[in-house]
């Protein structure tokens, strides 16, 4: 099943979407922003090309320039 972020602006605002959800039976799970960084990060590695390499001296230079 597919499943809605939503980022509420104000606190109040998060209290009032809870409210909701409970009403309508829905299930819901809070996450907080490093949890949702996780997410972004895992649903980017998920969909990299795995088959294109890069040596180990592009890595180094991109390293050296950050």
């Amino acid at each position: 099943m597919k499943a809605i972020l939503i980022k509420p602006e104000t606190t109040a605002d998060l209290e009032f979407i809870l409210s909701l959800m409970q009403k309508l039976g829905t299930a819901v799970q809070i996450v907080d922003s490093e949890e949702l960084e996780d997410l972004g990060m895992s649903l980017l590695l998920r969909d990299a090309d795995r088959n294109q390499k890069v040596s180990r001296a592009e890595v180094m230079k991109k390293l050296k320039t950050s």
